[in-house]
């Protein structure tokens, strides 16, 4: 028979101890041997469903806690894990009460709107593990939301929820217009076997992104910039984290949003303007694929084949930098082109409503992130690899051919 006090004691206070794969494995091994019925009690729901509830008072948001737990407890822990937000919002009307960007999140989380209350137990019949596996992916689960680092709060938690929320339209049609032709450019780019192909889709996307945020910026003029300032949380997978991190840095200093990475756990927090942010996290996804195509060339073209060695960590690594440093030069110059036409076509100067945003821009990343440093990696890095990433970030066109929205 399995001690329900103690099963609550180790759930709650074993967060350290449960993060270890080898002692979580020996753990459920013994769980197994006292309740080869996984959660019969409804003890493991519950506690879980608490330590859910301690993370998003920490500042966490739905994605951030399936990223993790993809990345730090165990791929299988990604359903479980599902189920218990789809729980959590059940129990706390999170559909009528939560802001959009939560119910956002859970819609792209692919969360059942409905579930069994019994999460572990219904979980554990769905995918059939055996005792011992499904009693180690719930300790590792513990054990990470136990754990987890306190983020900055960027939208409020379940307890601040109200009685209702008032949902309406996020974006005008003509911002879901745009951002429709932006990402079926890119869509082309990722998937085309012919690099001249995606270097004219890819270019065109850039216009457009540039000329949607140069068109919000004068709707909007300056003096509603301060309120419009938005946060957006982005997921950086491994390989190479690091160095998709300074892609990810380049594209957002292109576009005038800032950023900061929260080292160790993959994730980073953008601050800027929502144009702005759409663009930067469209383009980073469609530039990881790209960049992905562009090194698999590099290392045919240095030699490394099916058969034959594959390239080093170091080169793939400095190929990743050097694209990324090549390429943050290139939006920034494609962005600086693109808002001139934008100014001579509206016969306006934007430089005081631009220049009135960033500044806004920079004021709530300030306020976010008071205490946050600068940091470069000191890493060496493989020249070879550098070289041939900047080489293909030249082959990418980032906005010389022109697009309009219109």
């Amino acid at each position: 028979m399995l001690d329900d006090a103690w099963l609550t004691d180790l759930l709650r206070s074993s967060g350290g101890l449960l993060t270890d794969a080898g002692v979580a494995a020996e753990l459920a091994a013994t769980l197994a041997a006292r309740s080869p019925v996984v959660d019969g009690t409804g003890t493991a729901t519950r506690e879980l469903l608490a330590a859910l509830a301690d993370t998003w008072e920490r500042g966490w948001q739905p994605a951030d806690v399936v990223h993790a737990a993809r990345r730090e407890a165990t791929a299988a822990s990604v359903p479980l894990v599902l189920a218990l937000i789809a729980e959590h919002a059940r129990r706390t009307e999170a559909a009528a009460r939560a802001p959009e960007a939560w119910l956002g999140q859970l819609h792209e989380l692919g969360v059942p709107a409905a579930g069994d209350p019994a999460v572990v137990g219904a979980w554990h019949r769905t995918e059939g593990r055996p005792p011992a596996d499904a009693w180690r992916v719930v300790l590792r689960l513990a054990g990470l939301l136990r754990t987890t680092a306190r983020l900055e709060v960027l939208v409020p938690p379940p307890s601040r929820w109200g009685p209702a929320a008032r949902h309406g339209a996020t974006t005008v049609p003509d911002d879901a217009r745009a951002l429709r032709r932006i990402r079926a450019l890119l869509a082309k780019a990722e998937s085309t076997e012919f690099p001249e192909e995606a270097e004219a889709l890819t270019g065109k996307a850039q216009e457009l992104m540039t000329r949607h945020a140069v068109d919000a910026a004068l709707l909007a003029g300056g003096a509603q910039a301060r309120t419009d300032v938005a946060t957006r949380r982005v997921h950086v997978d491994d390989p190479y984290v690091q160095a998709k991190v300074q892609l990810l840095g380049a594209v957002a200093d292109a576009n005038g949003v800032r950023l900061v990475w929260y080292r160790g756990l993959g994730i980073a927090t953008l601050v800027g303007l929502p144009a702005d942010l759409d663009a930067v996290e469209l383009l980073f996804t469609s530039l990881l694929l790209q960049v992905g195509q562009g090194l698999a060339a590099a290392e045919r073209a240095a030699g490394w084949t099916a058969g034959r060695a594959p390239a080093s960590r170091a080169f793939r690594r400095a190929f990743l930098l050097g694209y990324a440093g090549r390429i943050g030069e290139r939006l920034t110059s494609a962005r600086e082109r693109a808002t001139r036409a934008a100014a001579e076509e509206q016969g306006v100067d934007l430089l005081p409503v631009l220049r009135s945003r960033q500044v806004a821009v920079d004021d709530a990343f300030t306020e976010l992130f008071p205490r946050v440093r600068s940091s470069r990696s000191r890493s060496p890095v493989d020249g070879a690899g550098f070289r041939a990433g900047r080489a293909a970030a030249d082959a990418t066109d980032v906005g010389s051919r022109r697009a309009h929205l219109r």
